[in-house]
């Protein structure tokens, strides 16, 4: 969501106004739309990652204030948990050494961090969920400070009217309750930015949808949670589950989640806005003074600040952003299916796959979700997170393959192609994309490698493996080495 709002209580008048102001921002956005007044002079990429705070045990650690306070830069914030932080890195072109650069960018920024954070007892792991993390963690007196959590956490519990329900069935089992959104802090992920044009961002936006579940199968970095192995990336049914408004009746109706990968390729950005306002309430109904009608006439870019809140509040696997910079509007897609981790040179390899991709498939003759349905989008990403690279995907052309085969044989091959169109310096596209590769042909990941580790622990009490298996990762996560060469337990 990343706005603060102050701790207040809503009146069915502030609903009311609210719902009438986010239809007028969307009256303005089309408006905007039809007369082209967005920026957008080349694809720009940008991304945030999502940490874990851990002790010296490699325990989760309850301190995102005072390493925040011990960092002091703007470009890192809270997140729902205590045990949580995130750094933001501004969009830039990749050309040249673009990539390198933003590589480097990160590794100095965290190592900086992590410096900082040492000196009040606090440790940083790029992981999609913390290994170590016990469900006594999570609990509303472990939310973030920040009254907007406070806030968003009464909310969501106001619609549903009951406690979450988590069951999660993989390797092995998981059910329980929570009475607050703080599982939802388990999730830690890598979000990956593109600036594009309105006219090319439904083509973005359904090509990024189409290669999320290969994102995932090359990614999968969170195979326990609270104790238990479960899927390979089980921060996707956790945060579909976590963030979950409707109880049971609703969900039997049909009512849609408000984790949401969507329902149909589209046309256009609008058709994204428009379905948030259509089908789901506010959850914070904060209204500003601007009225965006008048600031356009002015010749001002309007803040559509209700439009946007409201979008942060439906959290789309691929999201639709829009900022305005300097007085300028633009338009981001917002890739939200990975994980963070394992090092900084899997998160980079990660971001060219990507970028690579998304050069490419929106450009296509004939763009490959014209050639695929939505719904086998759909349950790629959750094959994908189950099994990792062993996941049976549908590529048209292909029909049913293993993970590790499409992105060798077809996706692979584009990603290269793509990073050449973006002009980005051959000797980093080359070392990017072969620790992609090398993930396919060896097999492993940031998942396989923790559920390898702990195996080879056997003899210990669950937890206290998962405890020595964190430290390794950690040891192993400062060396930049990317995972698919991290020695064996």
């Amino acid at each position: 969501m990343g706005r603060d709002v102050p701790a207040m209580v809503f009146s069915r008048e502030d609903r009311r106004r609210y719902r009438d102001k986010v239809r007028r921002c969307l009256d303005v956005f089309a408006q905007m739309l039809r007369e082209s007044r967005f920026e957008f002079d080349e694809p720009k990429a940008g991304l945030e990652i999502e940490l874990n705070l851990v002790d010296e045990r490699g325990e989760a650690a309850m301190k995102n204030t005072e390493v925040l306070e011990a960092i002091a830069q703007p470009d890192w914030a809270t997140e729902l948990g205590q045990f949580n932080v995130e750094i933001n890195v501004l969009p830039e072109s990749l050309d040249g050494g673009g990539a390198a650069r933003l590589e480097r960018v990160i590794r100095d920024r965290l190592n900086h961090a992590e410096e900082r954070a040492r000196t009040v007892g606090g440790h940083m792991v790029m992981v999609g969920i913390l290994p170590t993390l016990r469900e006594s963690d999570v609990h509303e007196g472990t939310l973030s400070a920040n009254p907007r959590y406070k806030l968003l956490n009464e909310q969501i519990f106001a619609v549903r009217g009951e406690d979450l329900h988590l069951a999660i069935e993989g390797e092995e089992f998981l059910e329980t309750y929570a009475d607050s959104i703080t599982p939802e802090a388990a999730c830690t992920s890598l979000q990956l930015h593109l600036q594009v044009s309105p006219e090319a961002f439904a083509a973005n936006w359904n090509a990024a949808q189409a290669i999320a579940g290969p994102q995932v199968a090359l990614a999968a970095n969170s195979p326990f949670l609270f104790g238990r192995r479960l899927w390979q990336e089980t921060r996707i049914p956790l945060f579909e589950q976590a963030t979950d408004t409707r109880p049971v009746e609703l969900k039997t109706q049909g009512v849609r989640p408000r984790v949401w990968f969507g329902e149909r390729w589209i046309t256009s950005v609008f058709d994204l806005f428009e379905e948030n306002a259509r089908y789901f309430p506010a959850l914070l109904p904060l209204c500003d003074e601007e009225d965006p009608r008048e600031e356009l006439a002015r010749g001002i870019t309007p803040q559509l600040g209700e439009l946007t809140l409201h979008n942060g509040t439906v959290y789309r696997w691929n999201r639709p952003v829009y900022a305005v910079v300097d007085g300028t509007p633009h338009l981001r897609v917002e890739n939200r299916v990975l994980p963070a981790g394992p090092s900084v040179a899997d998160v980079a390899a990660n971001a060219a796959f990507y970028y690579g991709l998304m050069r490419v498939l929106p450009y296509a003759e004939r763009p490959v979700w014209t050639r695929m349905s939505f719904a086998a989008a759909e349950d790629n990403l959750h094959a994908a997170a189950r099994y990792g690279l062993d996941a049976r995907l549908f590529w048209p052309g292909l029909g049913e393959v293993v993970a590790s085969e499409l992105v060798l044989r077809r996706l692979l091959p584009l990603a290269y192609e793509g990073l050449d169109l973006w002009g980005v310096d051959p000797g980093a596209r080359d070392r990017l994309l072969g620790i992609v590769e090398q993930r396919c042909l060896t097999g492993t990941t940031g998942a396989s490698w923790q559920i390898d580790a702990v195996n080879a622990l056997g003899d210990l009490d669950r937890h206290e493996a998962l405890r020595r298996m964190t430290l390794r990762y950690i040891e192993n996560m400062h060396t930049n080495e990317p995972v698919h060469t991290w020695p064996s337990l």
